[in-house]
């Protein structure tokens, strides 16, 4: 079962691409393809075991939107500042 979390976007806020990419809506940013590995269930992974983001937000320790865990979050917002 792939992650309720999980959906496929070709832009978000100031990000955008030629073709969709994995973007989880609880950190609300785009994941790398190893995350997305993770939230497709992908070689015998599965998102409700091997997703830090995923379990916390279930337990609710998450808040959605939160973005200050994930390393692919951290350059998305490195970047962004860097644009302002």
């Amino acid at each position: 079962m792939v992650c309720p979390h999980l959906a496929y976007r070709r832009e978000a806020g100031e990000k955008a691409f030629d073709h969709k990419r994995a973007y989880c809506t609880v950190m609300a940013a785009f994941c790398s393809p190893m995350r997305a590995d993770i939230c497709n269930d992908r070689f015998e992974f599965d998102h409700e075991a091997h997703c830090e983001v995923f379990q916390k937000h279930a337990a609710g320790e998450y808040d959605d939107g939160e973005t200050t865990r994930a390393r692919e979050v951290a350059s998305v917002r490195r970047h962004s500042s860097e644009r302002d």
